[in-house]
């Protein structure tokens, strides 16, 4: 009888076993850890933690979605860059002022118009270079703000425009300490086709006699360009420059959170 029950036992308990296995097939995952668990204690010690965690696909997503401490980093850099350039004053516009200004964000460039006098004057800027002297390879690196803003300096081309009559046009360049200089003057034919002009004189402007110069830089002044025009383009394309370079930092720092 004793044989009997040892043999009952021997095939009742793996059976009861097997059904409650497959059973357990049809529960979660961490339910089957766990009946594992009771069968096998030393499973627990190998096995529970990572049934119970994610699959291995979601803690691959999991961990690609954090942000690497590199990118942290960035971030924390460009929003402070951003910051800072933010806090720039704005350029005011005098009153006096004779142009109408075209800005668009974007654009290397501005346009300023105006008439005069029967006359159409057209004005591009461009946005602030260096103007380092070739000459001065050894600067000092603590250069107060005004040497450092004197050391850019803006293009400006000025079309001086009237009907039936060829347009003259000024190429100048324009410091931040009130100043300007005429490069070269150019008689261009408004009616050639786009990219095609005609300039009538061989001459460059520093060949003009020092009068005919002098009487150049009144013919622009009575017509709005004049050094104060000139300062305050070179102070608002300073701060066009510092937009642009502001949303080239967003825009990089929405790809970086992305």
């Amino acid at each position: 009888m004793a044989v009997t029950n040892f043999m009952m036992r021997r095939t009742v308990v793996p059976l009861a076993v097997r059904m409650i296995s497959i059973r357990t097939q049809s529960y979660h995952h961490g339910s089957s850890a766990l009946f594992a668990t009771v069968v096998n204690p030393s499973y627990a010690s190998r096995n529970f933690f990572w049934s119970s965690a994610p699959s291995s696909s979601i803690l691959h997503c999991w961990y690609s979605t954090k942000k690497p401490s590199s990118d942290k980093s960035i971030l924390k850099t460009i929003g402070s860059e951003i910051q800072r350039l933010e806090e720039t004053d704005e350029v005011e516009e005098d009153d006096d002022f004779p142009f109408k200004i075209k800005d668009n964000p974007g654009q290397q460039f501005i346009t300023l118009t105006r008439e005069y006098k029967g006359e159409t004057i057209d004005i591009k800027v461009y946005m602030p270079e260096e103007n380092k002297n070739d000459d001065d390879t050894d600067t000092n690196d603590e250069t107060d703000s005004d040497d450092a803003e004197r050391e850019t300096k803006i293009d400006v081309v000025v079309k001086v425009s009237k009907k039936n009559v060829q347009t003259l046009e000024f190429d100048l360049t324009g410091f931040a300490d009130d100043d300007f200089a005429i490069d070269g003057l150019s008689i261009k034919d408004p009616n050639a086709a786009k990219g095609q002009y005609h300039q009538c004189s061989p001459y460059g402007f520093s060949d003009f006699d020092e009068k005919i110069q002098k009487a150049f830089y009144k013919y622009l002044e009575n017509r709005g360009i004049k050094t104060s025009t000139t300062k305050f383009l070179h102070e608002y394309m300073v701060n066009k420059n510092n937009k642009e370079y502001v949303m080239y930092l967003k825009n990089l720092k929405k790809i970086i959170e992305a």
